[in-house]
């Protein structure tokens, strides 16, 4: 496990960036597939960069120590409060 914590340690943001992407997008940048053991591999890595090197507070993101972010629906609502996406007049409609 200590080798595993090295390599996380020592990894490049850029490297970080793409095994995040090969994960979310399931094939590598060079359009390839990957494989179960590979995605599965990757996400363990991309989990671990997470929790040790990002300080991440996102709803369901990986947190200092392993553990998920899970805010509430209120947490959530005041996140978002006041940020309309969209506003439309009804003679738009």
């Amino acid at each position: 496990m200590n080798d595993i914590n090295k390599v996380i340690d020592e990894m490049p943001d850029e490297v970080y960036q793409r095994l995040l992407s090969a994960t979310e997008l399931g094939k590598w940048e060079d359009g390839t597939v990957l494989t179960e053991q590979q995605r599965e591999s990757t996400l363990q890595v991309v989990m671990m960069y997470q929790a040790r090197k990002l300080n991440q507070t996102d709803h369901f993101t990986i947190a200092s120590g392993g553990n998920i972010n899970e805010l509430s629906k209120s947490e959530l609502k005041k996140q978002f409060k006041g940020e309309a996406i969209a506003e439309f007049k009804e003679a738009d409609l």
